[in-house]
């Protein structure tokens, strides 16, 4: 079995399920994941079998021996792909909403994963995880837009240096229930996972700094358009700063509910609200509409652009018409 050897360098104590769930590795990808390890003895600091509580002290030699896979292998499927730039090296995609990344438990197909390998078959980079082919980073089931995917093992670690490093520019056009204070502004906090719903991401005294940069286009009666542009790439993080700041992300039926909106507008308006999200808005309305950087290969710039999905600007529309 796949082994993974870490020494703790830090001065202070942390207990050691908090530690593994706080650093960026794909094989532990998950609290769950790393809590079986924990309790099936797959854990060892110094050589001994510990708890999940068990705190870690500076140069504490940590061993995990991984779980074996039981997952199945995705499989290709013809399922359609808008391939907006490509070259031998690496790939960007325009993810439509309702397509989820990669396979998880409960969701082996029909994913972007599935499409790649049907359409790119052995041109992607195996990475760390033979569940993601290609895939560097990613965006939320119901989020649409550009995603870069590598073709090579080379480019994959190169690429995922370049995300760890701030040096991929990601920018998102968000339709948001209410409007910031601030025209212009940078969202900056600790984000964590939810203490009270652990499928869900919360703003923390703790865990992973999250920044995010926005500016507002447009303003209509209660909602409004902002450019987003990410200098962290946190799970959920636009979604959940901008509920923080009680302007959640149209649509959004994790961190907002329709509730939530109603109360952000007239009632004279509630009824054509209703009929936007059974009708046309099905999915928070977020969109990765551009990505800037330098190629890894070939260090030319590369910038890559998507016009906004039918459902954002149908949207839109809707709201000028509440003016």
């Amino acid at each position: 079995m796949k082994k993974i050897n870490l020494v703790f360098d830090k001065d202070y104590h942390v207990r050691i399920d908090k530690f593994l769930a706080s650093i960026s590795h794909n094989e532990l990808y998950s609290r769950s994941y790393i809590e079986k390890l924990i309790s099936n003895g797959n854990v060892l600091v110094n050589q001994k079998i510990i708890k999940k509580n068990f705190l870690l002290q500076e140069n504490d030699h940590i061993e995990i021996e991984l779980l074996k896979k039981q997952h199945p292998m995705p499989i290709p499927q013809d399922i359609s792909l808008e391939v907006i730039f490509e070259d031998k090296h690496l790939i960007v995609i325009n993810k439509t909403a309702g397509m989820t990344v990669h396979p998880a438990p409960g969701n082996y197909d029909s994913t972007l994963v599935n499409a790649l390998m049907f359409h790119f078959k052995d041109q992607l980079s195996n990475g760390s995880d033979p569940l993601r082919p290609g895939i560097v980073h990613r965006l939320d089931k119901d989020t649409s837009g550009l995603l870069i995917v590598a073709k090579n093992d080379k480019v994959h670690s190169l690429l995922s240096t370049m995300f760890q490093e701030r040096k991929i520019e990601k920018y998102y056009k968000a339709i948001l229930v209410g409007v910031p204070k601030e025209t212009e502004g940078t969202i900056k906090t600790f984000i964590n996972r939810s203490k009270i719903d652990r499928k869900k991401m919360a703003v923390s005294d703790e865990g992973k700094l999250a920044i995010t940069h926005y500016q507002i286009e447009q303003r209509f009666f209660n909602f409004c358009i902002a450019d987003v542009n990410l200098e962290t790439g946190r799970t959920h993080q636009i979604r959940v700063h901008f509920s923080h700041i009680n302007c959640p992300v149209l649509g959004d039926q994790t961190y907002s509910s329709l509730k939530r909106t109603l109360a952000n507008s007239s009632a004279h308006y509630h009824k054509k609200t209703k009929y936007l999200f059974a009708h046309h808005l099905k999915r928070q309305a977020l969109h990765a509409y551009k990505l800037k950087f330098v190629h890894p290969i070939t260090q030319k710039n590369i910038e890559v652009v998507s016009p906004l999905p039918e459902d954002m600007l149908y949207t839109i529309d809707w709201m000028k018409k509440l003016m």
